[in-house]
């Protein structure tokens, strides 16, 4: 008979671990014991626990401090939109230009904008019947310059529409210029005049009045955004304040409203193409360029001040991990007798200070977000003086919590640079301690 052979048994298949790979877990392990600090009788758990609580501060006042600059930039933003749109076209030359001819033509092309208003601005003079004179500055605005420009929320008092009447129009001003003037939108009977200079007056003329143009308007209403804009702004119908300028079909600018995701960049590209050199176009950044450059000038100023101090408290992790490699000297003798390389000990100490600085990141910034959950929940921090806000403004976002735990991780491993490489350049009989 033949032989009967038992067939080979099926083999278990084992997963084998590069030693690149072992070596960063068992890096990982040390270093995570390191942290821990157990059974360490001397200064070292103590002065880590002190790197972190300094790096936990740090990173909890630089969350802080971008969460509340992000809140005004917000604020800005919500406030700029009642008066600057998110794109604007006016003359690169001169103040006034016809719009029929070639602007409104190519705005009739694109898709992308939702709706679009004309505006002509100019500085005029106005006074009441009791004689006050303040100069100020009127925008003549038409159907659809309240679609464009968000300005609905910030009318306190009166009427939040225009009307144009052949002997007298309708007119929404700021809040401080009605204190000025003491003026009552609700009342009636309040009337403003409103003077601009006649281009076409003879100096030679013997009628002093004839030098000015002037119309009547009735005060209908009232806005309060902020300082900047209510004691500069008056607002009426387009008609007459063309008629008032003596420029009859001209603007000043287009403002436009995009749709729903559209690209504001992109647009802008195209119409400056088409339109050419002679117009301008600009997004609402571009139209309020140096109030944002000094906004984010004074956040990074802030963020730099912070990382200072944060490099001055780098200086007590040099210290500990100093004290730490002095500690563990032993140990890292008998690894070293074991096998393991002088830079995988270097690796250790730049990943105990990766990890200080990542744990003090993190404990800074759960506690800088709940302060800032609370702060605009509960406004715990009151601004003092008369403002459109009673608290501080915060918005937090998640690419400031990774710009600071990448800006801790850095210094931790900055700190940990000068103790790694003397690890590293230690000999096994100076670990040891013998000659």
């Amino acid at each position: 008979m033949p032989k009967k052979t038992n067939p080979s048994p099926t083999p278990i298949p084992t997963t084998k671990l590069s030693a690149a790979t072992m070596s960063i877990r068992l890096i990982a392990t040390i270093a995570l014991r390191y942290l821990r600090g157990k059974g360490s009788a001397n200064a070292v758990p103590v002065l880590s626990r002190i790197s972190i609580a300094a790096i936990a501060v740090s990173s909890c006042a630089m969350i802080i401090l971008f969460s509340v600059f992000n809140g005004f930039e917000l604020l800005i933003n919500d406030l700029y939109k009642s008066f600057y749109p998110e794109l604007q076209i006016s003359a690169t030359q001169g103040k006034f230009f016809d719009p029929r001819s070639k602007v409104l033509p190519a705005l009739a092309q694109e898709s992308s904008i939702l709706v679009y208003s004309q505006v002509l601005e100019d500085n005029v003079l106005v006074n009441t019947s009791e004689g006050d004179y303040l100069p100020v500055t009127i925008r003549g605005v038409d159907a659809q310059y309240f679609a464009v420009n968000q300005l609905g929320p910030y009318i306190t008092k009166g009427n939040d529409t225009l009307m144009s009447q052949p002997d007298i129009s309708t007119a929404i001003i700021g809040q401080q210029i009605a204190a000025q003037l003491g003026i009552d939108v609700d009342n009636v009977f309040a009337r403003m005049k409103v003077f601009y200079p006649n281009t076409q007056y003879d100096a030679g003329s013997l009628a002093p009045t004839n030098a000015f143009r002037s119309m009547i308007v009735k005060p209908d209403g009232s806005f309060a955004v902020q300082e900047e804009f209510d004691s500069k702004y008056i607002l009426s119908p387009i008609a007459n304040v063309q008629a008032l300028l003596g420029q009859p079909g001209l603007v000043s600018a287009i403002a436009i409203r995009l749709q729903d995701g559209a690209s504001i960049p992109k647009l802008a590209e195209k119409l400056s193409a088409s339109l050419g050199p002679s117009y301008t176009i600009a997004s609402r950044y571009q139209q309020n360029k140096t109030v944002y450059m000094v906004m984010r000038s004074e956040r990074w100023a802030g963020y730099a001040i912070l990382l200072f101090v944060l490099l001055i408290a780098s200086f007590n992790m040099v210290s500990a991990l100093s004290l730490l490699v002095l500690e563990k000297q032993k140990d890292m003798g008998i690894l070293r007798a074991m096998g393991m390389t002088a830079r995988n000990q270097a690796y250790i100490l730049l990943a105990e200070g990766l990890l200080w600085g990542l744990t003090g990141g993190i404990i800074g910034l759960a506690i800088g977000s709940t302060l800032c959950w609370a702060q605009s929940h509960f406004g715990l921090v009151k601004i003092q003086g008369a403002f459109i806000i009673d608290a501080y403004p915060v918005a937090l976002h998640w690419a400031d919590a990774l710009i600071v735990l990448a800006t801790v991780a850095s210094v931790g491993l900055l700190a940990a640079l000068y103790p790694a490489s003397k690890v590293a350049k230690q000999n096994l009989q100076q670990l040891t301690g013998n000659k």
